[in-house]
């Protein structure tokens, strides 16, 4: 029976994601591309999330040993690509991003494996403003409330998402839940909205403190809106009934341009990677003006399937503790 469950749910994971992909590529004009597993070190091109988390390194023979890091996800990549392959405006690029995070936490939500879709797409420079950043959340956010009809009418899992996905800022969130940690927020405005995207995440707030991290190098979340304030990105977070709290599907966000990435370098303290190859070409002006972000696929396979832990959806590595006592609870990893 436990075998049936697994092959059930494997069947049940591949459906969510070819339905996702397939509809997300349509409506953002995305093509499909292949994706390293791993980059040389030294070239800022690697994602280096909060700027703490230690990538897996290895030497490479025929290159003289030369390091290489398993990417931890390919926000920087993409740009690379696009300006590479030479996509025009209005278009972009999707691929499948497989990444190692050894430093991640052991949780329900996080596992060192992590899978998820990365797209970037090459827009116009007067396109970097809110209103674009919200339409196209809208367009996101149209394929998953596609995508829940598709599982629903297939599986019989009932369709929770709203209508519509509420926009706010970090910093209304703050002034809204001075008291409560970042997370807390999160947990209350979702709960009340059930879709939700977050504005502004990276920069200080008001009061000095930092929503979330965001590396300095790929989001823009410093330059003002036409509302007067920070941040050109966010996270698209949705309730989960069987968790209770709020869940980040994604994280994306208008990419920085000469301007933005110095000033972020900057306050960050990171004025060295002017240096590195990748920021040379996006100092000269050289690479595409963008839009992009990753979409975790485990994630929302966990929330299309209403599943409590993200082993129940991807192949991870976890202590046997942990794997006897989510089982006494009628939860089987994969």
């Amino acid at each position: 029976m436990k075998h049936l469950q697994k092959l059930q749910s494997e069947k049940a994971i591949s459906f969510v994601k070819e339905t996702f992909e397939k509809e997300l590529s349509k409506k953002l004009h995305l093509h499909k591309i292949s994706s390293p597993i791993a980059v040389l070190d030294g070239t800022g091109i690697n994602d280096d999330l909060n700027g703490i988390e230690r990538p897996v390194s290895f030497p490479i023979k025929h290159l003289g040993e030369q390091k290489a890091v398993v990417v931890h996800s390919l926000a920087k990549w993409k740009r690379l690509r696009l300006y590479e392959f030479d996509i025009p405006q209005d278009e972009g690029i999707i691929t499948d991003m497989r990444a190692l995070r050894p430093d991640e936490d052991e949780t329900y939500l996080h596992s060192i494996y992590v899978d998820q879709w990365d797209w970037e797409k090459h827009i116009d420079s007067s396109d970097r403003n809110i209103s674009y950043l919200k339409e196209t959340v809208k367009l996101i956010y149209e394929v998953m409330k596609e995508t829940e009809k598709s599982v629903s009418d297939k599986y019989q899992i009932s369709k929770i998402l709203p209508d519509e996905i509420t926009f706010i800022h970090t910093e209304a969130l703050r002034e809204m839940f001075p008291k409560l940690t970042p997370k807390q927020r999160e947990d209350k405005i979702v709960a009340e909205h059930k879709a939700v995207f977050l504005i502004g995440i990276g920069g200080a707030l008001s009061d000095g403190s930092i929503h979330d991290g965001r590396a300095p190098d790929y989001d823009d979340w410093s330059s003002f809106s036409s509302q007067g304030l920070p941040g050109l990105n966010g996270d698209i977070l949705v309730w989960h009934p069987e968790l209770q709290r709020s869940f980040e599907i994604s994280s994306m966000g208008i990419r920085v341009d000469a301007k933005a990435l110095k000033k972020q370098l900057k306050i960050r303290k990171a004025e060295e990677r002017e240096s590195l190859s990748y920021h040379q070409l996006l100092l000269a002006e050289k690479l595409p003006q963008s839009i992009g972000g990753g979409i975790g696929q485990s994630r929302l396979v966990m929330f299309m399937l209403k599943k409590r832990h993200i082993g129940e959806v991807q192949v991870g590595i976890w202590k046997e503790k942990t794997r006897k006592s989510l089982l006494d609870d009628g939860i089987v990893l994969l």
